[in-house]
């Protein structure tokens, strides 16, 4: 259970921020990056059920931005082989809390979304060319969730460039992408309604 007391504690004046497990680190390390990127895109999914809370797929979307408080959970804390307890530690409650496994996104929950893009698709015709994005409202919220969970996956890849992270998380928001791209043509009466790309009709 989390519980939240004190919202401001000017511990990040000095332009760090503390991680899951206690150390700090600067705001702009790519860490931060990239779960304030997940956090991000959870808004825009939040904004998209304010504004459309009709929406035909509005409980998968709760489920998703469950799912990616996880992802921020796990991005929060970085990956390490936990310490073994002291056998003078083992009837410490706050040692076992500290040494308690991190929160990880796990393979189901990448599976899970496979199942949704799998029942939505088979809803849609074949495509012929690339879709612009917009449409409905609703799909034009999706497709702007798509864009930031790209640019959030990016993000997470740049961050495992230099540092392990949990693989599950780059497969969750590749996956995720991929859904909310579904999702979009949906609204789009089932792709009925898709504006699709003319290339060089401008020139």
């Amino acid at each position: 259970m989390v519980y939240l007391n004190r919202i401001y504690t000017k511990t990040g004046d000095d332009g760090t921020t503390g991680l899951g497990n206690g150390t700090r680190v600067p705001k702009t390390h790519p860490r931060i990056a990239a779960y304030g990127g997940v956090d991000e895109l959870n808004s825009v999914l939040g904004l998209l059920l304010a504004d459309c809370p009709q929406f035909e797929h509005a409980e998968w979307l709760l489920q998703i931005q469950n799912d990616l408080f996880d992802l921020g959970a796990d991005l929060c804390v970085p990956e390490a082989e936990p310490e073994p307890l002291d056998e003078n530690d083992k009837g410490d409650t706050a040692v076992v809390e500290a040494t308690r496994p991190p929160l990880r996104v796990v393979e189901s929950q990448v599976e899970r979304l496979e199942g949704w893009i799998d029942t939505a698709n088979e809803r849609l015709s074949p495509l012929t060319s690339f879709v612009l994005p917009g449409g409905t409202p609703q799909a034009a919220r999706l497709h702007l969730a798509r864009t930031v969970c790209r640019r959030t996956e990016i993000g997470v890849l740049q961050l495992a460039e230099f540092e392990q992270i949990n693989e599950c998380v780059t497969w969750y928001l590749n996956r995720l992408s991929d859904l909310l791209f579904v999702l979009a043509r949906c609204a789009n009466g089932n792709g009925a309604g898709d504006v699709l790309w003319e290339p060089g009709k401008g020139r």
